[in-house]
């Protein structure tokens, strides 16, 4: 399984910023550590090329962004200070789901040790999402006649209403998003398939969300690849999420939601998604679980 990440992730914030930057880094060690990746499958990848980006995003908002003259109430919504580091971390993390994608094309299934910024829209950021990244490889192999319908699955806690609004009227793309009803963004948008869930869910009623969703998604979706949001921060420990889910369960999600896809015979680039828990350990330690089991399913199919 190949694994593509971005040498740009380590952008120096502000001391009062409590975003853990650092947890991209941590990751890839982890992986590396505990023998999930071998460090030769972790390749660099390259930014994303700015066609693609205009492919999806507004070219004014895309260019007012690398150029650092946006208004400040534009770049106070994305949530980050803007730099010319966080624009090569941007650029990256765009590049390494493209990289992802094109991967689980041609070998079934791969991933990025970024990405999932579902929260962007075509014209504006928000909630730490610069550029949509599931948005942009979505557009790119379905404009380039790869694939024809694309399925993102998200199991973020958060809403992918930036994904859900730029593919409203895209019938080739179906969203599903399972997420916190209470939780951001106050406004949401309307994915195909929406599950809101109240707060405190743990893992038993959880699984059974997820499940029911599944046999929806794939029955109404119909896809030939499936780009998986997988966020761990419905983890009870997460200090944004509001569920409260062990990671035991988060687990048993990806096994259910990648087993599921996988039997189908469809290619899955993994994302990251969100992971907020404090100390950050706790989202590492389930991020490199979503990584075990996808290595787990690409040992079993030999």
């Amino acid at each position: 399984m190949r694994v593509f990440y971005c040498d740009h992730f380590e952008v120096v914030l502000p001391p009062k910023h409590r975003f853990p930057m650092h947890k991209y880094r941590l990751l890839r060690e982890r992986l590396v550590d505990e023998g999930i990746v071998d460090g030769g499958a972790l390749t660099p990848a390259a930014t994303a090329p700015l066609e693609d980006l205009f492919a999806v995003h507004d070219p004014d908002y895309v260019q007012g962004f690398l150029e650092g003259s946006l208004p400040r109430k534009v770049v106070q919504r994305i949530g980050f200070p803007w730099s010319e580091e966080m624009v090569m971390r941007s650029l990256g993390s765009v590049g390494s789901t493209l990289a992802a994608v094109d991967a689980a094309l041609e070998d079934g299934l791969s991933g990025t040790l970024a990405g999932g910024t579902h929260h962007a829209y075509r014209d504006f950021g928000s909630g730490y999402c610069v550029f949509n990244d599931l948005a942009v490889a979505a557009r790119r192999v379905l404009d380039r006649g790869a694939v024809r319908r694309v399925l993102v699955f998200d199991v973020d806690v958060h809403q992918g209403d930036g994904t859900a609004s730029i593919f409203e009227e895209d019938p080739r793309v179906f969203t599903c998003s399972i997420h916190g009803e209470r939780n951001f963004p106050s406004r949401k948008q309307r994915s195909d398939l929406d599950v809101p869930l109240p707060d405190d869910t743990g893992d038993d009623a959880y699984l059974s969300a997820l499940e029911a969703a599944l046999d929806e998604a794939m029955e109404r979706s119909r896809p030939d690849l499936v780009l998986y949001q997988g966020g761990v921060d419905v983890l009870a420990v997460d200090r944004l999420g509001r569920m409260a889910l062990s990671e035991a369960g988060v687990e048993e999600r990806d096994r259910r939601a990648l087993s599921r896809f996988r039997r189908d015979g469809l290619p899955v680039a993994l994302t990251l998604g969100g992971g907020y828990a404090d100390p950050v350990e706790a989202s590492v330690s389930a991020y490199a679980g979503t990584y075990r089991v996808a290595r787990a399913l690409e040992a079993d199919e030999g």
